[in-house]
């Protein structure tokens, strides 16, 4: 069980009752109690908690009905705080993804025109309008009994994080195609785990929605859907709404396999195999003013399981610290805070790192003051994980979005120019050298020109073709084999970096902390 437990990263999953060829074999309710009990002896010396998912009587010929359990165990690992997974939430303007948010991380249902959505806004003109038009971040836990924790009982996000064993957070992108950029930023520089596509049942495929859904397939991001809103309209015109999307998710360049949540069973088997086969797409049918099947998408939640084991984590834990930053903030009292995701390695505070490329290809030396986890206090960070790092009085104006925060021992890669082999998405003219579009790398974002198109004279749209690319502001550190996504107006195309033009890097000796 540890073992399993380990593979898990603090989870696992045991069915009772089944053979270790997948036979039905059913247990009698005394042996299945039996061996519930001999879990629950194994889980509490291993220190783990055990939750029924699901009994399930076997059909068979015997005159003693025989039972199948599926149990979850959950420990949280010694050495870290709780399980972390990233969702992205996409979906079409209006679609009610930060309804949803609020109503699953504040406990109470809305009021149908938007009031637990108003916690989630940063802005003002995001309160007027009612238009996400940045990143927020939302947090849901779950205790190791799989029970909610949330806003409704625990008032701050420290609270959560101490009485939680796994935390989902939520990335609530924008819908609106006026921030296209914002939402590419936010699936791209955050990593997210999986993407959640909000889809309002009364307006069914619209607008940005079928966009988002080609982003999340573009980088590889598995994906399961959620239909809203279907308080508002007859079940026949859900029941269309579903069929249309399974039409879209069926169709040559999707390939993907929908299955329909209606039960808690459903969702404890869709979030299974969904985590398992990257082709597999859950759709849920929910609303977040009735508070209809929102009991389902929270079982789903519960039992999704981290896409990495336990193996990949250790590995990219021992490799040369690498932390991608996406936001800037002045925090009075602490100074110049960076946040981002520490892509490889360990950070720990005190440590003494390098931050750059500078626009002359320049890293400067910092070091780590404090870092945050959800707003808590953390000492130490781990590959894989989203965080804040104080850097103390370090001169804010020398960072940007798009740095990286590396050990002194890395040598990092910089380059004005890189090739790329990329697939042309969608162009109304012709694709040739000199033309200018922005290219989305992980947390890089910047405008680049194409200064070649190897073996081409010009690209049209599906076409293949290696291109040379070069940045027009400043260097970028980057890395061979880094999906990208470029734009332009109506121009879109994807592909991966597979070679670099390289220039060596200096370390200014000048410290800049005052």
């Amino acid at each position: 069980m540890k073992w399993r437990l380990q593979e898990g990263r603090g989870e696992a999953v045991y069915q009772i009752g089944v053979e270790d060829n997948g036979m039905l074999a059913g247990l009698s309710e005394e042996d299945l109690r039996t061996s519930l009990n001999t879990l629950h002896r194994l889980a509490e010396k291993v220190g783990a908690d055990i939750t029924v998912l699901r009994e399930r009587e076997v059909d068979d010929d015997s005159d003693v009905p025989r039972k199948i359990a599926e149990v979850l165990i959950r420990k949280v690992p010694d050495d870290q705080q709780f399980l972390d997974l990233r969702v992205a939430v996409l979906g079409n303007v209006d679609s009610g993804k930060s309804t949803l948010l609020g109503v699953l991380t504040q406990g109470e249902l809305d009021n149908g025109r938007g009031r637990t959505r108003l916690n989630l806004f940063r802005h003002l003109h995001e309160i007027q309008t009612g238009r996400t038009s940045s990143i927020s971040f939302e947090i849901l836990g779950f205790n190791s009994k799989g029970e909610v924790v949330n806003y409704s009982e625990s008032r701050t996000a420290e609270e959560i994080c101490e009485s939680a064993s796994k935390m989902i957070t939520f990335i609530d992108l924008a819908g609106h195609h006026k921030y296209l950029k914002t939402t590419i930023f936010g699936l791209t520089s955050y990593c997210p785990d999986f993407a959640m596509l909000v889809v309002s049942a009364n307006t069914g495929i619209a607008g940005t929605t079928r966009e988002h859904l080609g982003l999340a397939m573009a980088l590889k991001v598995p994906i399961f859907i959620v239909i809203s809103k279907v308080d508002l309209c007859t079940r026949a015109t859900v029941e269309r709404t579903v069929r249309q999307l399974e039409r879209v998710l069926k169709q040559p360049g999707c390939n993907k396999v929908p299955i329909v949540i209606s039960s808690a069973d459903d969702a404890v088997t869709a979030a299974q195999q969904f985590a398992q086969s990257p082709n597999i797409t859950p759709i849920l049918t929910l609303s977040s003013v009735s508070g209809e099947s929102l009991d389902l998408l929270k079982v789903f939640f519960n039992i999704l399981p981290p896409l990495s084991n336990s193996k990949e984590q250790e590995e990219l834990m021992q490799q040369l610290t690498e932390f991608q930053v996406d936001e800037i903030y002045t925090v009075p009292e602490v100074g110049t805070v960076v946040g981002g995701t520490l892509y490889s390695g360990i950070c720990r505070e005190g440590d003494d790192l390098v931050v750059g490329p500078t626009d002359s290809g320049h890293f400067h030396k910092l070091t780590i003051e404090s870092i945050q986890r959800n707003r808590s206090a953390c000492r130490v960070l781990r590959a894989g994980q989203a965080a804040t790092l104080a850097l103390g009085n370090f001169d804010r104006s020398l960072l940007r979005k798009g740095m990286v925060i590396v050990s002194p021992e890395m040598d990092p890669t910089i380059c004005w120019m890189f090739e790329a082999e990329i697939v042309l998405l969608f162009h109304a003219k012709t694709f040739h050298k000199g033309f200018q579009v922005t290219v989305h790398i992980g947390n890089v974002r910047q405008t680049a020109t194409v200064e070649a198109v190897y073996g081409k004279e010009e690209l049209r749209t599906g076409e293949k073709a290696v291109v040379l690319f070069k940045f027009i502001k400043h260097p970028e550190y980057l890395k061979v084999g880094a999906k990208m996504l470029f734009r332009e107006s109506v121009t879109k195309g994807i592909g991966h970096v597979t070679k670099l033009q390289t220039t060596p890097v200096e370390v200014s000796a000048t410290d800049l902390r005052g």
